[in-house]
């Protein structure tokens, strides 16, 4: 059964349980590392069914508000502030001045924010079998050779992002400092620069979707809560993609801001 409400729509009672738990989190109710009342204490607060509360706390996890344990039951997260990600983290004057677009973003978040610690942890940079759609991106045969760098990012000690950046074998074979954890002052960005590929553009695709269990556990999320799936082509002024950077973030730790620029014809 469900409510009337404006416009007389229905809502189905347990989304209205949903909304009022996650509002009391964010209007600070419960708190940083409170439980949420476990199911029979709901059931008997709302004075619905056991199936109705778990419905319920499947919407609570998607918020990515909670983080759900077996045998725990669900915490509030304390969640770190914000990380902004604004189109301005490719000037080629951050490159220049020695940041890679992680820390530039970053350094912009702390400006307008409390002043996070970021950190990147590296798992693997080494030779890998173009996946089919990268390969697509890349202008190469799937299957053909690339350049893998798979970072995981953090933001106050908590997992905040996955990004894997796949670069032409040919193009990086004589680039040492890329196959380096630490390519130098400026990333990966200022070393393909350096070597004469200069940018044109940035391309990226956004996508939202629940975490499947293996990106939860890897971003220490609740299975199901929201994630942002950004792809990024880094194309230079010969047309060419030597770069695609496939991103995974918690959808609660970032916000997106873009310039764009509104100039006559």
């Amino acid at each position: 059964m469900g409510t009337a409400v404006g416009g007389g729509r229905a809502v189905p009672r347990y989304v209205q349980i949903a909304d009022e738990i996650i509002q009391q989190i964010r209007a600070g109710v419960l708190k940083p590392g409170d439980l949420v009342p476990s199911e029979s204490e709901l059931v008997e607060r709302y004075g619905v069914s056991g199936g109705t509360i778990r419905k319920a706390m499947v919407e609570v996890r998607a918020s990515g508000l909670v983080d759900t344990r077996h045998g725990k039951g669900s915490m509030v997260k304390d969640r770190p502030p914000v990380r902004l990600r604004s189109s301005d983290r490719f000037r080629a004057s951050h490159r220049r001045g020695g940041k890679a677009a992680y820390l530039a973003e970053s350094a912009l978040a702390e400006s307008a924010q409390s002043g996070a610690m970021a950190k990147v942890s590296v798992l693997y940079i080494g030779p890998m079998e173009a996946p089919e759609g990268i390969a697509d991106r890349l202008g190469v045969p799937a299957g053909t050779q690339v350049l893998a760098r798979w970072r995981l990012y953090f933001r106050n000690g908590v997992p905040v992002e996955t990004a894997t950046s796949y670069l032409p074998w040919d193009v990086v074979k004589d680039i040492p400092q890329l196959f380096s954890e630490d390519p130098g002052p400026g990333g990966i960005y200022a070393r393909l620069e350096d070597d004469g590929h200069t940018f044109a553009e940035f391309v990226e695709t956004l996508t939202a979707r629940p975490a499947s269990k293996a990106e939860a556990s890897e971003l220490a999320l609740s299975p199901g809560a929201p994630v942002v799936h950004l792809l990024r082509n880094a194309v230079t002024e010969a047309g060419r993609v030597v770069e695609v950077c496939d991103t995974l973030m918690a959808a609660d730790q970032i916000v997106f801001e873009y310039r764009i620029p509104a100039a006559a014809d």
